[in-house]
């Protein structure tokens, strides 16, 4: 070997050598990496799945919640109209006639004893009988036409005929609307007040206990 060719295989140790030590290193690091995934695979997969499934629930669960909250607005929809589309028949109806429909009404709702007490000396009550609850009532029922409003004098004379009959419920049914102070002075005695659309929603299926205590302000 000439002396050149021996500078040349030196030179070549010195660049060559520290990167077989990192080549090692890397070979190693390498297959521990490869040693750990093949343990971990199993896991890592199954947690992979359960994260997809979880995903999947997550969409249809929400996917039936809209669903069902879109039926109950459609649902909530078409009462009401189907309240307003009743409604014709009962401004249809004479006074008398109204007060057979209101009094069927708490007959279809559970209420008890109904009779209709409308006529001469009523003392302003057309339909008694007890609610579902066992609690006795009376009900005053205005077939007005739909542009008039329901006094706060009508009002007082059904106070007085709760009193008189010692009812424990007072409800005033009208196929119309209820004045402002008519409302005010249903809501300080503890008159539960129907108005036309309560009386809408009533016919189509609506149960009297639900209107209750309503007092439109």
């Amino acid at each position: 070997m000439t002396a050149r060719q021996g500078r040349r295989t030196a030179a070549r140790k010195r660049h060559g050598g520290p990167w077989k030590p990192v080549a090692v290193c890397a070979a190693v690091l390498l297959l521990q990496l490869l040693m750990i995934w093949t343990a971990l695979r199993p896991y890592a997969t199954g947690a992979l799945v359960l994260g997809v499934l979880g995903c999947v629930l997550w969409w249809l669960w929400r996917t039936d919640r809209m669903a069902r909250d879109r039926d109950r607005a459609w649902r909530r929809t078409e009462q009401v109209r189907a309240g307003h589309r009743t409604l014709a028949e009962a401004d249809a109806m004479t006074g008398t006639q109204f007060e057979e429909l209101v009094a069927g009404l708490c007959r279809r709702d559970g209420c008890a004893e109904v009779r209709r007490v409308g006529g001469s000396g009523d003392h302003g009550v057309d339909v008694a009988g007890r609610l579902p609850d066992g609690r006795s009532m009376i009900i005053q029922c205005k077939r007005y036409a739909p542009h008039r409003a329901v006094a706060s004098r009508d009002l007082r004379d059904l106070l007085g005929s709760r009193v008189h009959f010692g009812a424990d419920v007072a409800i005033c049914v009208t196929t119309a609307r209820f004045s402002g102070p008519a409302l005010a002075f249903a809501a300080g005695h503890g008159i539960a007040t129907l108005h036309r659309d309560h009386v809408g929603l009533w016919n189509s299926g609506a149960a009297l206990p639900s209107f209750l205590g309503i007092s439109e302000a």
